[in-house]
């Protein structure tokens, strides 16, 4: 059958329509991993699409770190996402850690009182390690009747503490804070993480750091491998339970009065939670944002790999130890100088204040900047 000269004309302006109507990318990176930062990348989208005019874009499957780490593993995408530092004997050679996003992470708990619960770290770990297990226990009715400091620091145009001559955070003034919270006899309901997650790693570490005596085993990617008593055991049942990923344990925590968990701080308003603020070293209590996290990543170490070592034990007042960084997991050698080049550009940009700050601070993520953010763009510059 001849088919018209107009049909033809027709089929050709249709075909260039959807041509011209639709981005056309030179690389489509294709990412995966933590869900800790996934908010963030997420948001960021659009942001480094239009800074280079449209060349590339990126999707990221957001699960765990766990599963970022396996595909990095069978280099299944372009890059990968972990929140803590990968060091299996299946990691390639080839592959670099990038401190790439930070934040807290936050106790969130399902309780009606209005007065916001502070928590040391002997607490939480007492609490998620089994051995506290009434919201009226002795330990949690000290923490929160009591006296603690909260700082206020001076702040750069990024919303971090500035710093003195010496690297140390600049605090304006302190309020001697006296807390008075009325707590409930009743069961705390404990969820968990039960997928191999990197914000179970970075958690179970700071309970093993800060309150080793309570929580006794060391960090584990699998929160009930680490669990330092039975987690099977017959007062545990039906009191402590799992859920795979943030999602799963904050929706499960706002379905389940008296409970209490641990995610990312921009899960609790969605499911009608509220934050806890930890007590420091220090004797601070400090909520869970951006200027507790960066006053907390200021006394971080960090090696040739880029791992992060945090101090738990730091005596800045204004620290929230229970921040993290997420990981970007890259490769050096890409089989492709594009992709390569694609791969490092995402990661200048979602280091950027445009990403990091304009879109990061109002999603309750902190801006790495000063000394970690050139060693953040050092190891960008390795990738290839």
């Amino acid at each position: 059958m001849r088919i018209s000269k107009f049909a033809k004309v027709a089929t050709l302006a249709l075909a260039f329509g959807l041509i011209a109507g639709s981005p056309a990318y030179a690389v489509d990176l294709q990412g995966s991993g933590a869900s800790f930062p996934a908010l963030l990348i997420e948001a960021c989208k659009a942001g480094f699409a239009a800074s280079n005019s449209g060349a590339n874009s990126y999707v990221y499957a957001s699960s765990s770190s766990g599963t970022g780490q396996a595909n990095s593993d069978k280099s299944i995408g372009d890059f990968w996402m972990s929140d803590g530092a990968y060091t299996a004997s299946t990691k390639r050679a080839s592959l670099i850690h990038v401190p790439l996003v930070a934040a807290p992470i936050g106790i969130l708990y399902n309780l009606t009182s209005k007065t916001t619960l502070q928590l040391s770290a002997s607490t939480i770990a007492g609490i998620f390690g089994g051995t506290i297990t009434n919201w009226s226990d002795p330990a949690i009715v000290a923490d929160n009747n009591r006296s603690t400091t909260k700082v206020v620091y001076k702040l750069d145009a990024n919303g971090n503490p500035k710093k003195d001559a010496k690297g140390n955070p600049i605090v304006l003034r302190t309020q001697i804070l006296n807390g008075h919270y009325t707590l409930p006899n009743k069961a705390i309901k404990v969820i968990y993480r039960s997928d191999s997650s990197g914000t179970s790693q970075n958690f179970t570490n700071f309970m093993n750091k800060s309150a080793p005596t309570v929580w006794t085993k060391s960090a584990g990617k699998v929160f009930k491998d680490g669990f330092p008593g039975d987690i099977n055991a017959i007062a545990n049942l039906g009191r402590v339970v799992g859920a795979a990923s943030s999602t799963g344990v904050s929706q499960l925590a706002g379905n389940t009065p008296y409970s209490i968990t641990y995610a990312e701080v921009n899960y609790a308003a969605a499911n009608n939670l509220k934050i806890a603020n930890v007590i420091n070293p220090a004797g601070s209590s400090v909520a869970p944002d951006s200027t507790g996290v960066a006053a907390f990543l200021a006394s971080a170490t960090q090696d040739a790999n880029g791992y992060l070592t945090f101090d738990y034990a730091t005596k800045e007042k204004g620290a929230y130890t229970l921040g993290i960084v997420s990981y970007l997991l890259a490769d050096t050698a890409y089989p492709s100088k594009t992709t390569a080049a694609a791969v490092k550009a995402y990661a200048t940009y979602i280091l950027s204040s445009k990403c990091s700050k304009d879109v990061g601070a109002a999603l309750g993520f902190s801006v790495i900047d000063g000394a970690l953010l050139a060693k953040s763009l050092s190891q960008v510059a390795k990738i290839g």
